[in-house]
């Protein structure tokens, strides 16, 4: 016991995290109470099938400004439906998705082109909540781009597409899937105040170890899981 007094708040959080079911999984705060984890959960039953528009809210090509990626160039899909409605959210106006136009993908894809032959290094697609939408065909309609494509998302909804990289932000009143949280390679979580630190040590803790790879940045080799990233909400101490 004296062994467990002596570690750090994220090893003591790290000693309780197990490998149970991916069904099942729990993941505990600092004081060892379970905050449970959202099933693998399935998207909005509009949007079950593939899509071959999306509605969008805008599009961009500027530089990502968080993250471990921050700083590259970086071409921006931000599509609109959101129904986790956290109240410090700054892009409230992406939340009605019938208030945003419905754009062929095809005319994505050629914005996408556009950025990579003006020096974009990849693709973000986020929201509002992007995994509302089923992302296959979007990502497919990408791929002639050449770029590595990034996902933002808060976990919520079953993952669909593929993506070079994937930025979680779970929320402690709509906890994400362990789904996830086995398949981001960085957690970014917004604090106000003590609960969200135990928060995002247990979603660390309770995410599972695989390697990391982003060719793109140059970042290869192993971590115990993804990286863990605190953002200051706008009324933190």
């Amino acid at each position: 016991m004296q062994a467990d007094a002596n570690k750090t708040p994220l090893a003591r959080a790290c000693l309780h995290a197990s490998t149970p079911n991916q069904t099942e999984r729990q993941a505990l705060d600092q004081s060892g109470n379970s905050i449970p984890l959202s099933p693998v959960s399935q998207p909005l039953a509009a949007d079950s099938l593939p899509a071959t528009a999306l509605p969008v809210v805008e599009t961009f090509h500027s530089l990502q400004g968080e993250g471990m990626h921050a700083g590259r160039s970086a071409f921006f899909i931000r599509l609109g439906g959101c129904a986790v409605a956290c109240p410090w959210c700054d892009t409230k106006h992406s939340w009605p998705a019938d208030l945003h136009p419905q754009r062929p993908l095809a005319e994505l894809a050629g914005e996408a082109e556009a950025a990579a032959e003006a020096g974009a290094a990849f693709v973000v697609i986020t929201g509002g909540e992007p995994l509302h939408h089923n992302l296959g065909l979007l990502c497919q309609a990408l791929e002639p781009s050449g770029l590595p494509l990034h996902l933002e998302t808060s976990g919520v909804d079953q993952l669909s597409g593929s993506f070079a990289w994937i930025t979680l932000s779970p929320k402690r009143h709509r906890p994400p899937s362990t789904e996830l949280l086995a398949a981001c390679q960085e957690l970014k979580v917004v604090v106000h105040g003590p609960a969200d630190l135990d928060f995002a040590l247990a979603m660390a803790a309770a995410a599972t170890a695989r390697p990391v790879r982003d060719a793109a940045a140059g970042m290869t080799g192993q971590s115990a899981g993804p990286l863990l990233l605190l953002q200051p909400g706008c009324d933190s101490p």
